[in-house]
């Protein structure tokens, strides 16, 4: 059973989204503000977080930079507002994915199993031997959703992990923009390649001299070559 942290200022909205998560087969604690979310992250682990932008003493975009010191637990973020800024903003902070207020909670939860399911929350007990790529010091395992360089580990957020392995399963392969935000950010996203292009950004900060290999194609997209 994955468990979910419910973070918002208002009773009302915690309560809505924990009666459709708790249907949906989740366990879920609340959080009424960012301070709190930290802590209970700190006390426990947790399979996702939906947390609010607008909150009191610390803001939503402030307690996942918070969270994401010592946690790379995936984050839905929640926002009456739609901005294009927020968005990528929120993603760069290291968020999966952005709900605008007011929002349907079957939706909701429809995103909270796409995350989930991405994320790698449920793992089969007996399944496949795992998909390793290696390159040099480079080592991807697709099965653990794990990274390394030389032997250490490379922290990144489930989204990074998601766009990571489409362009290695897909080495050598010109991806276009469209096309990876399909595969990676799902049919149904909204927003625009800024997102996509924070996220290679990101993403190749984090392979630090094994950047290159992530091949930008002007016009076209991305290429992973290795």
């Amino acid at each position: 059973m994955a468990k979910i942290l419910m973070v918002d200022d208002e009773e009302k909205i915690r309560a809505l989204v924990k009666k459709y998560a708790v249907f949906d087969g989740y366990e879920v604690a609340e959080a009424e503000n960012g301070m709190a979310a930290i802590q209970c992250c700190k006390q426990q682990e947790f399979d996702l977080i939906i947390m609010d932008v607008m909150m009191p003493e610390l803001d939503g975009f402030s307690t996942v930079k918070e969270i994401r010191k010592f946690s790379r637990v995936p984050v839905i973020m929640l926002s009456a507002r739609g901005e294009e800024y927020d968005r990528i903003h929120g993603f760069e902070t290291g968020v999966d994915d952005y709900v605008v207020k007011p929002f349907s909670p079957k939706e909701l939860m429809m995103r909270v199993a796409a995350v989930l399911s991405r994320a790698g929350t449920q793992q089969q007990p007996d399944g496949p031997p795992h998909q390793v790529y290696e390159k040099d010091g480079l080592m991807i395992d697709f099965t653990a959703r794990k990274v390394s360089i030389n032997g250490q580990p490379v922290a990144l957020t489930p989204k990074e992990y998601d766009l990571l392995f489409y362009l290695v399963r897909n080495k050598g392969i010109a991806l276009s923009r469209e096309m990876l935000l399909t595969e990676v950010w799902g049919y149904d996203f909204y927003g625009d390649d800024r997102t996509l292009d924070t996220h290679i950004k990101m993403l190749r900060k984090a392979l630090g001299n094994y950047s290159a290999h992530i091949v930008t194609l002007r016009g076209t997209g991305y290429r992973f070559d290795g």
